[in-house]
């Protein structure tokens, strides 16, 4: 332990040297010794400018005093208080210790020299040597600390740093591929996500309004002609025009192909038609096309939404469809509003719902169940439960047809109850492997949901940790904050939570943070697209680096090929679903996997009925 001693007094050295004597030589293990070494290590100096330069070299050779012991009084030469504020300058860590048995200096004009007043001891003339000792053994243990606490700060300061880095590199992450997801590639107008997102959302609010549809006309014609870059290119001059002459509150959507939608505010009927009629007549022009003149046409189909009525915005976009295909049908260039009779499907959806609600009544539904296996061993997790209808008169429903009529009728807490109580049943049958059920955002928002389903994993006597809950971002991004109890109190009884379809909705890295989950189900439409389009792997590979980030399991849908498999293997996927390993199968065929617990690996025709395509439940 280095000390300096700075005294004008020999017999003051002398002193010193005496309370040190037994420890110069000292060389004791301090852990032998219980850290109390007494191995002192005293340099004396007999004026002030010679203390600051042995404290100077001392700092130049990286071995600097850990205390000093200084005078106040030292003439000839500069006193213990400018001694004081010169060392300081070198070493900001050292200890100062004033001896002095006078008062020129009070210790409130030491420490504004030579602070911090932490930093500066007292100790008066004459001294006890046990005060100086034990003053020095103290000082220099806290010295120690002191070192290790500022390191252990730095590198703490550094972690931050690094964590603040990802953290921002993350986020950017994911505001480019929600951008990807949100937004057209080839125009970057919003896509039909963002319409559907943007429709609901202009739902909920006051006053009327109108979506509309439009198609261009002969487009097939010039991608035949004159090649598929001349036909990107119309696309994008026909979307940029269309936005010069749409409303000007109007959001304008790439739908897909030829496809674009928009909506905007309208007073009337009589409004809206002529505000359409002016984007298709500004339409029906001839472009420069790579050097091509390219005559172009387009037709449009819109449905009014009146005051005070919310409307689905999957039904406002099928009504303008059938708008629009009634305007083809005219003689294409026009305008069609949609009327009811066009719409021939709403007789077949009410057979559909009193058939449905005589189906679950009656106990005619089944289920299928789907295995989820780890990415490397193809060990079976769990499956998820997926609802099936069968009809006498009609045979197989899709589950895309029945389960949004349910959705809009409330047949789908009914239908609900169904698959819940029929999963659970069927769990008990599985040597430990989970089951995950989907519930609608219907289903979520009821006031009892969460007792609802507990009540039903009681009576069934199945734990909760055996049931994973999939809900879509549509869910819980409607009510933040209740949904956000919700899954709290799911969570702490037990159940799994999966976060389904994700990346196609609301979520944001901050939201998702909020909500407690246990993963996330990365949509089937971003696992079909990997192969082909640059943006849907950045956006598989972004949410999978979101959910490692958040300590969150990862589940990719959809897996129909070996390269999908391996590639979102590669990415960090947790677990892999889809027809590579098996498609849904019956109940009886489930307990056989279910205790064979592993997959044999992919090969051999791995298909199912057109049934199955885009079935939730």
């Amino acid at each position: 332990m280095r000390i300096l001693i700075v005294d004008d007094e020999p017999a003051v050295h002398e002193t010193y040297s005496y309370c040190f004597w037994d420890c110069t030589t000292d060389h004791r293990d301090p852990v032998e010794h219980g850290g109390d070494t007494r191995a002192f290590r005293p340099h004396h100096c007999y004026q002030g400018a010679e203390a600051v330069a042995a404290v100077e070299k001392a700092m130049s050779e990286g071995n600097p005093f850990k205390v000093a012991f200084i005078d106040i009084r030292m003439p000839p030469g500069i006193d213990g208080r400018e001694t004081a504020r010169r060392i300081r300058a070198l070493d900001p860590d050292i200890h100062l210790v004033i001896v002095t048995g006078y008062t020129d200096f009070s210790p409130a004009d030491i420490s504004r020299v030579a602070g911090p007043a932490d930093k500066i001891f007292y100790i008066a003339k004459p001294f006890q040597l046990a005060e100086v000792t034990q003053m020095a053994i103290a000082l220099c243990h806290r010295w120690d600390n002191d070192r290790e606490l500022a390191a252990a700060r730095a590198m703490l300061a550094a972690q931050v740093v690094t964590l603040e880095e990802k953290t921002a590199e993350l986020a950017a992450n994911e505001n480019r591929a929600m951008h990807i997801a949100m937004h057209d590639a080839l125009t970057d107008a919003p896509n039909r996500v963002a319409f559907l997102r943007g429709l609901q959302e202009r739902g909920r609010r006051p006053g009327p309004f109108v979506t509309g549809m439009i198609d261009l006309d002969r487009f097939k014609l010039v991608n035949d002609t004159l090649g598929h870059l001349a036909g990107d290119e119309l696309i994008r001059e026909v979307c940029a025009m269309i936005h010069r002459h749409a409303p000007r509150d109007a959001l304008v959507a790439r739908l897909g192909g030829d496809e674009f939608g928009l909506f905007f505010d309208a007073e009337n009927e009589e409004q809206a038609i002529t505000a359409c009629e002016r984007i298709v007549s500004a339409c029906a022009t001839s472009f420069n096309i790579l050097g091509h003149a390219v005559r172009c046409g387009a037709s449009c189909g819109l449905v009014m939404s009146g005051e005070g009525v919310e409307r689905d915005p999957t039904d406002l976009v099928r009504q303008a469809d059938m708008a629009l295909n009634d305007a083809k049908r005219s003689g294409r260039g026009v305008v069609r509003v949609f009327d009811e009779g066009m719409d021939e499907s709403i007789r077949v959806r009410r057979g559909i719902e009193a058939g449905l609600a005589s189906a679950i009544a009656n106990d005619e539904l089944s289920l299928a169940f789907q295995p989820i296996v780890g990415r490397g061993d193809l060990e079976i997790a769990g499956f998820e439960a997926l609802v099936r209808w069968t009809t006498t008169d009609h045979g197989p429903v899709s589950p895309a047809i029945f389960i949004p009529i349910a959705e809009e009728s409330h047949l789908i807490h009914e239908l609900g109850d169904w698959v819940l109580d029929h999963a659970l049943a069927e769990l008990q049958h599985w040597p430990g492997q989970y089951v995950s059920v989907n519930f609608s955002p219907v289903q979520f928002r009821r006031s009892h949901f969460v007792a609802h389903v507990m009540d039903s994993v009681r009576r069934a006597g199945v734990e909760p940790g055996r049931v994973q809950i999939e809900i879509t971002e549509t869910a819980i991004f409607d009510d933040a904050e209740r949904a956000s109890q919700t899954l709290c109190a799911l969570r702490k009884l037990g159940f799994r939570i999966a976060l389904d379809d994700f990346g196609t909705g609301y979520s944001s890295l901050y939201n998702i943070r909020k909500f407690a989950l246990d993963c996330l189900k990365i949509d089937r439409s971003f696992i079909d697209g990997m192969g082909r389009e640059r943006e849907s792997a950045a956006i598989v590979h972004s949410i999978i680096h979101l959910g490692r980030a958040l300590g969150l399991g990862v589940v990719a849908e959809g897996v129909e090929t070996e390269a999908q498999a391996q590639a979102l293997r590669v990415a960090g996927a947790s677990h892999l679903q889809g027809f590579l390993f098996s498609c849904p199968v019956p109940a009886v065929e489930a307990r056989e996997l279910a205790t064979r617990r592993v997959l044999p690996l992919p090969g051999g025709d791995h298909t199912e009925p057109a049934l199955a395509v885009g079935a939730r439940y």
